[in-house]
């Protein structure tokens, strides 16, 4: 059975950092990309960040410059790095790991707050 444990949410004032980690436990044959995703209160769930097997990254424009999404292929296990955080990045964030083959794979959440 393949889960996604999530860590390192909290409370953080703005202008803060928070580093969420997100590591893929189970049998899964290989993991394509691997992302954050967030969805606040009564919003779809959209992406934050996602990166390639191979290091390529992709960001949401309105967290460019300020996170950076990274990944440990051999732990299976992929992190984001929120800076400078705003009162607007407050919400819950899901890690999504896509296997190369079957359906993606999602975490529980963590929640992020960042208080004015």
């Amino acid at each position: 059975q393949v889960q996604l444990v999530e860590s390192g949410g909290g409370l953080v004032q703005a202008g803060g950092s928070l580093r969420l980690s997100c590591a893929v436990s189970g049998s899964i044959f290989k993991i394509n990309a691997m992302g954050w995703y967030h969805q606040a209160p009564g919003k779809q769930r959209d992406l934050v960040a996602a990166v390639t097997s191979g290091g390529l990254t992709s960001y949401a424009d309105s967290v460019k410059g300020r996170f950076t999404i990274s990944r440990d292929n051999a732990k299976n296990t992929v992190y984001l790095q929120m800076n400078s955080l705003k009162p607007e990045d407050t919400s819950v964030y899901y890690c999504k790991a896509d296997p190369a083959i079957g359906s993606s794979y999602w975490g529980q959440g963590t929640q992020v707050t960042v208080s004015s």
